[in-house]
């Protein structure tokens, strides 16, 4: 008779509670983490951050993503991060804080996402301890990867991006585990789960259009081959995603195209106007072939591979693409091979099983495979397509590649320690080995790193892997059993994983500590930066990036992603770094900004953004990001302008970072014409070396 009862029931509270309490703290400590000196990264990109000001104090701006809340022109991505940080504006008020407070909650949601998915995948295929260790291992490995703390406190759409597509894969997990079961709801629970999927899809595309459809091929083919349903049932089953990504994109597609021009603003990023032709052109092929319409530098004729960095299977593996994300890269992709081996080897001995017998032995449910499918094909997919981008890429791209990695390194660790072999060992040792040696060359160009750490780190790895197969030689000499030592080589997994994690935690904590701001970021101390056409590193005009460590001019995606090179007199500097008036000049345009509809007007979108985020009133951009967007068109600022509706034309700079004459591009565009016929119809005012034009005074 058990003589303490209230110990036992003690000890099976402890072993329910401890995977719940861990997964909390550490997704607590995450946005703790991340919000410490959020404030200092100021309006990171300025060019969505005034996006995020119209939208919060003008419900047309918010619904178009406009640049500013008279309604002008949109940004040139859809709007749906817009929508979660201007929320958060309207319910706090307008500030940094308050802007990138949801992209701190979204890493949260994150980590919650790839730990819920690992254990979905690995339930009935380890022990309860090593799926809930695999788990929290994905969300630590999610949590401390230093790019991550990058683009979470930045206001950039990938963070809502790779959030929703995380969703999607789980949703899609739940719909297979679903529609696996016997119960009658199970079609009914499959159908809401898989509508749940296509509707975070629907919104990827509606937060950055293409990049959400590389994890499509993974999901379908997992769904195709897993459910547990005749193949006509699979295959009708998959119009639920599909109808629901089409509807819940579909509504806010349709309501751009078929609003009239003029009631809306004009679509940024576009050569006429069209959402469509920015989907399939600027942001759609485009990036694929360089072929890029309205691109500075390329014009319609696109960068190639040589203004964007080489391309091939090297590039984010090496170089500035490599400080970034190739920390355990090369470990999940060998990690993913070895899960794909396991699976085959193991589908191979079950059907060798069910000739020799003549008897069906039981399929598993196919959790793990389709998981392994889906996050595989992520990562694969993923990597090749920014590996052979000829079009705009920058290394903060990379972001997407995380989730995967994290997961695929908490399957295939899990997956060899409950193999219990002495190849399974040698693998893990492999891995273990091949982390360090590839984190010592990362770093190897990094003055930021201490030559201790890096040499401690490979040494530690070096000395883990002997360790490994040291003890795998024990065993298979028969000396100890292997499944009874489990333990402790979910020990030494676990202290592989946290020493893989030490220099990538330190850039962490590196870039917390930084101020990041602009359109070009980069991770703290690595000094990387593609900039743009021919040009070099991510600080102004081709630097090395900032002293901070925010890697450059400035931050996304955005208007261009930021990711043109330099326009006229402007530069890179120019074009990529919002203006940062004084506050004469501020008090200058503020004046009587409440009769006018725009306060001043302005060429290149982070300059004019610059502008309104200082003087809290609309300022219109001319010609969008980069002032190659023919909007407005010369006769309909003119018109403005006689109608009053325009007080300030804000010039060159002796800066250069400007949009005045000079500014806009070629002679020929939309912008120059603007440019030429205020200076020639208007008096200049010089106002700390920026040349202002008051157009109530014709």
């Amino acid at each position: 008779m058990d003589e303490n009862p209230s110990a036992n029931t003690g000890d099976r509270q402890l072993r329910r509670f401890w995977y719940p309490a861990a997964l909390t703290l550490l997704t607590l400590v995450t946005i703790a983490g991340f919000l410490t000196n959020l404030s200092a990264n100021g309006w990171a990109n300025s060019f969505y951050a005034a996006a995020v000001q119209a939208g919060s104090q003008n419900w047309e701006a918010f619904l178009f993503g406009s640049l500013d809340s008279a309604n002008a022109i949109t940004v040139d991505k859809p709007p749906a991060s817009l929508w979660v940080m201007a929320l958060s504006a309207r319910v706090f008020g307008f500030s940094s804080f308050s802007m990138l407070l949801p992209q701190v909650l979204l890493a949260g949601a994150s980590v919650l996402l790839v730990a819920h998915s690992t254990r979905l995948a690995l339930h009935g295929h380890t022990s309860a301890t090593l799926e809930r260790l695999a788990a929290l291992g994905a969300g630590l490995v999610l949590a401390l990867s230093p790019i991550t703390a990058l683009m979470f406190r930045f206001n950039n759409p990938d963070a809502l991006l790779f959030t929703l597509m995380a969703a999607a894969v789980v949703a899609t997990q739940h719909g297979l585990k679903a529609v696996g079961s016997t119960p009658r709801t199970a079609t009914r629970d499959a159908i809401l789960w898989l509508g749940f999927a296509g509707i975070c899809l629907g919104f990827g595309f509606l937060t950055k259009q293409f990049q959400v459809l590389l994890i499509v091929p993974g999901l379908a083919v997992a769904w195709v081959l897993f459910a547990r349903r005749s193949w006509l049932h699979r295959c009708l089953l998959l119009l639920v995603p599909i109808a629901s990504m089409v509807i819940s994109a579909g509504w806010w597609i349709a309501l751009v195209e078929l609003t009239p021009a003029a009631d809306r603003p004009y679509v940024g990023g576009s050569q006429n106007n069209s959402f469509l032709e920015l989907t399939f052109g600027y942001n759609g092929f485009g990036r694929l072939t360089g072929n890029e319409a309205g691109s500075v530098g390329g014009g319609g004729g696109g960068q190639g591979g040589g203004g964007w960095g080489e391309t091939g299977i090297a590039r984010l593996l090496t170089g500035s693409f490599g400080a970034q994300i190739a920390w355990l890269l090369p470990t999940a992709l060998l990690l993913l091979a070895v899960i794909v081996v396991l699976l085959i080897r193991a589908e191979v001995a079950r059907r060798r099983r069910d000739r020799s017998t003549n008897l069906p032995v039981a399929r598993t449910s196919g959790s793990l495979e389709a998981a392994v499918m889906m996050w595989g094909a992520w990562l694969v997919v993923t990597w090749l397509v920014l590996s052979n981008m000829n079009g705009i890429v920058h290394e903060y791209y990379t972001v997407a590649l995380v989730p995967a990695i994290a997961v695929i390194l908490a399957l295939g660790v899990a997956l060899l320690l409950t193999r219990a072999s002495y190849g399974a060992v040698l693998l893990l040792a492999l891995a273990w080995a091949l982390t360090g040696a590839w984190q010592f060359i990362l770093t190897a160009s990094m003055s930021g790193i201490p030559g201790w750490l890096r040499w401690g780190v490979l040494m530690v790895s070096i000395l883990g892997a002997l360790f490994l197969i040291g003890t795998g030689l024990r065993f298979r000499a028969g000396r100890d059993s292997l499944r009874r030592n489990r333990a402790l080589m979910s020990a030494v997994a676990s202290v592989a994983l946290i020493a893989s994690l030490v220099i990538p935690t330190q850039l962490s904590v590196r870039t917390i500590a930084a101020s990041t701001e602009g359109s070009i970021v980069t991770i703290a101390g690595t000094n990387s930066g593609m900039g743009g056409p021919g040009g070099g590193g991510g600080g102004p005009a081709g630097g090395g990036g900032s002293p901070a460590g925010g890697g450059g001019p400035a931050g996304d995606d955005g208007g261009r992603d930021g990711e043109d090179g330099g326009v006229g007199g402007g530069g890179m500097g120019g074009l990529l770094s919002g203006a940062t008036p004084s506050d004469e000049l501020t008090e200058l345009l503020g004046e009587d900004a409440s009769d006018f509809t725009w306060a001043a007007a302005a060429t290149g979108a982070n300059q004019a953004a610059g502008y309104q985020l200082a003087v809290e009133e609309p300022v219109m951009v001319i010609g969008g990001f980069n002032g190659t967007d023919p909007s407005p068109t010369l006769s309909e600022f003119k018109q403005l302008v006689a109608e009053g509706q325009i007080h300030w034309y804000i010039g060159s700079g002796s800066d250069g970072q400007s949009g005045g004459p000079g500014g806009g591009g070629d002679g020929s565009s939309t912008s120059a014409e603007i440019s030429a016929w205020v200076e020639a119809n208007f008096e200049a005012t010089t106002v700390d070396s920026v040349s202002l034009y008051d157009l109530s005074a014709g």
